[in-house]
């Protein structure tokens, strides 16, 4: 009777955290559960850090390197490996990172537990993974080169044998088959794993699959029979959907095809799931999207990897409301959120053999996701495709991160000639010197500790950014204000807007008869209670929050309007059939709210329906039109600063300001009030979507003013500058 091959388990426990775009548990957390998942007996190694795991930490003004040694000594205790995510040219962040700091990276890795390096290029360019093999080696850390997996007609076996007799070269210690987005044909992927083993039978070879589109049961199945070593799972609650497929399936599916694995104590998984859980209760829960919880084939098509739904998801919420106001004001019908999520699907599938076919992984997923979006928004307004783009996306089709898989379209080399960009034919390494000399010293003059095994100097370099607002404590009180935010909103015991979706405006039903101001106040109140607020004019305020809301915090409460000049104290109650009741003045009026949108509301009262557009009015007040006529009124319990709505004819003038097509920080300020400025030229960078996007000129212009300052948050629309 022949021995069963035996396959191995390790465990995935952050990728549903990092697919909320946001954060990971913190480390009284991670202190918690990793006992746990020791005594769950069936993990030989445990992916604890890299990615994005240390920069999520910054985010919420937590010290990343303290929480790598407490989740890591753990495993290091129980014998259990542990490895890290890294992107070789670009280390642990977005973009390219130089050579110094890079070997910092592994040393300071090591110092900290953990073993084995998982390294890949997202182009799949061997010269970015040499240097990864020979600094993880010289650290002393095990050596594992990843194949970005992706299905094309050019991503073949030999395509990926190619990079796989590289690495083996370099003296990789093992192969990672890393399909991000789970898009790999599982008989390809079997096909590729036996290539592997049947040329390098001595390479270690480990299977890493989301399950978003649905293949990756059977793709795990497949790589198992042909000679795999290990696989990567996941636990409920963070298992399936657009992340990995649950420990318990995976084995149960392995043991019946006759495979040696390991037993699961159950008590301990259901530990683990209930501490999961808590976390999730906490505050991670919040973050994480529930679409990120399905699996869907529309991913097969456009090949985004399931990690970055999260984020994804937050960049779509962030330009659908400018994307559809471009639509509306041109005429064209506004999309549903989720016909936003097909159009870019289909964007992305269109755009990528354009843009050479990089694989689908961060960073690279992240900049073929971006520019489908700004395409859309850009083609809304009327725009051309590629006329946003920043310079990391630029920096990949010119080749300073490596070489394309595939030829790039000609309209983006014309756009390229157009630009004076040049294309770089070096070693891509060598286009980013050596930088640490600059930190050590900065960090001297600031009297900041190196840390332990310089972990803190190789923080610093390695995220200057979300490192200085991590030591500032401005991280920690973005993420106090933002959960505090996210709670409120999510323990409301309303919904924003009153009206089911499927509802819609039906002009048909509308009474044409004249109103008096009893009518129009009961529409401006259902309005102003059912809607966030708006500033037509994109300064990006949003004052209020629990103000413009106040009648969902009570049953029975009082606003004050003026009207006409007269203070009205308006009662009011809400029943839990959705139905007003305005006591103005001794008459009671009971209203029912048909389908309201930023500028509209249709109403009924009185067994009669109307519709009201609400406009800026004069100064602070809001101008309500009902049939023809007029209403300008203001809440006096809304703060000062609150500008209502809008409509198309209101929006901001394009030829005299330059404004933020995408909600983000402003990261730097190129221009000058009083400077000359040319069309494209970049007049500011705005941090969004984990990208540096330039915002540049349409015309010649002078600045007459800057709207903002670095580091404000702006919202879609918000003026950034005013020209002359």
């Amino acid at each position: 009777m022949s021995k069963k091959r035996q396959i191995k388990f390790s465990l995935i426990y952050r990728d549903m955290w990092q697919s909320s775009g946001k954060y990971v548990p913190r480390v009284d957390q991670l202190k918690q559960i990793a006992p746990v998942i020791v005594d769950m007996g069936c993990f030989a190694r445990v992916e604890t850090n890299g990615g994005a795991f240390e920069q999520v930490n910054l985010l919420y003004g937590e010290n990343p390197n303290k929480a790598v040694r407490e989740w890591t000594k753990p495993f290091n205790d129980a014998g259990i490996q542990t490895h890290m995510l890294e992107r070789a040219l670009n280390g642990i962040r977005m973009f390219p990172v130089p050579a110094d700091v890079r070997k910092l990276m592994y040393k300071v890795k090591v110092a900290q537990g953990t073993n084995i390096a998982r390294s890949f290029c997202g182009l799949n360019d061997h010269r970015n993974l040499e240097g990864s093999i020979k600094y993880a080696k010289e650290a002393g850390m095990i050596s594992q080169a990843a194949l970005c997996i992706t299905h094309s007609k050019i991503h073949t076996v030999d395509y990926y044998m190619g990079v796989v007799d590289k690495a083996a070269e370099y003296g990789t210690d093992e192969i990672c088959l890393k399909d991000m987005a789970g898009i790999g044909r599982p008989v390809m992927l079997g096909q590729l794993v036996h290539a592997i083993k049947k040329k390098y039978p001595h390479l270690i070879v480990q299977y890493h699959g989301h399950s978003g589109p649905g293949f990756s049961v059977a793709s795990m199945l497949e790589v198992a029979k042909a000679g795999a070593d290990i696989v990567d799972v996941a636990m409920e609650p963070l298992s399936w959907g657009m992340v990995h497929p649950d420990v318990i399936t995976i084995r149960e599916m392995l043991v019946d095809a006759g495979f040696d694995v390991p037993e699961i104590n159950m008590n301990a998984y259901m530990e683990a799931r209930h501490l999961t859980q808590t976390f999730m209760d906490d505050f991670l829960g919040y973050f994480i999207n529930p679409k990120n919880r399905y699996m869907s084939s529309l991913m097969i098509q456009s090949g985004l990897p399931g990690g970055m739904m999260g984020s994804l998801m937050a960049d779509l919420k962030g330009v659908h409301e400018s994307i559809n106001f471009s639509l509306k004001a041109s005429g064209k019908p506004e999309l549903s959120e989720d016909e936003l999520l097909v159009k870019l699907f289909e964007e992305v599938e269109y755009i990528w053999p354009m843009m050479g076919y990089p694989p689908l992984v961060t960073p690279f997923s992240q900049y073929v996701k971006n520019v489908a979006l700004l395409n859309i928004l850009q083609l809304a307004k009327g725009e051309e495709r590629f006329s946003m783009m920043d310079d990391n996306v630029w920096n990949m089709l010119l080749g300073k991160a490596g070489n394309l898989p595939g030829p790039i379209d000609p309209a983006i080399l014309e756009l390229a000639k157009k630009q004076k960009r040049e294309f770089y034919k070096g070693y891509p390494q060598d286009a980013y010197p050596d930088v640490l000399e600059k930190y050590i010293k900065e960090m001297k003059d600031n009297d900041w500790d190196r840390g332990q095994d310089d972990e803190e100097l190789f923080e610093f370099a390695m995220h200057e950014t979300q490192y200085r607002d991590y030591k500032s404590g401005i991280a920690k009180e973005r993420f106090l204000e933002e959960l505090e935010k996210v709670k409120t909103e999510k323990s409301s015991p309303k919904k924003q807007i009153a009206v089911k979706e499927n509802q819609a405006s039906k002009p048909s039903n509308f009474s044409k008869e004249k109103v008096e101001y009893p009518v129009a106040i009961a529409a401006y109140l259902m309005y102003t209670f059912n809607t966030k607020s708006f500033d037509p004019i994109g300064s990006g305020s949003n004052p209020h929050d629990v103000w413009n809301m106040i009648g969902y915090w009570r049953n029975i409460n009082t606003v004050e309007v003026t009207f006409d000049d007269k203070v009205y104290n308006i009662m009011f109650e809400k029943n839990d059939d959705g139905v007003y009741e305005f006591d103005i003045e001794g008459n009671k009026y009971k209203c029912t709210i048909e389908y309201v949108e930023k500028g509209e509301i249709d109403f009924s009262i009185d067994e009669k329906t109307f519709q009201a557009k609400i406009l800026k009015g004069e100064e602070n007040f809001t101008k309500v039109n009902i049939n023809g006529e007029d209403f300008q009124m203001f809440r006096n319990d809304l703060l000062d600063t609150e500008l209502t709505s809008h409509s198309a004819d209101e929006a901001v003038d394009v030829n005299k300001h330059i404004v933020s097509p995408i909600p983000g920080k402003v990261f730097k300020i190129k221009v000058k009030e009083g400077e000359s400025i040319r069309k494209g030229d970049v007049v500011m960078v705005i941090d969004a979507m984990k990208m540096e996007n330039n915002i540049t000129a349409k015309r010649d212009a002078v600045v007459k003013k800057i709207h903002v300052k670095l580091n404000d948050m702006v919202e879609v629309n918000s003026v950034l500058v005013e020209l002359e």
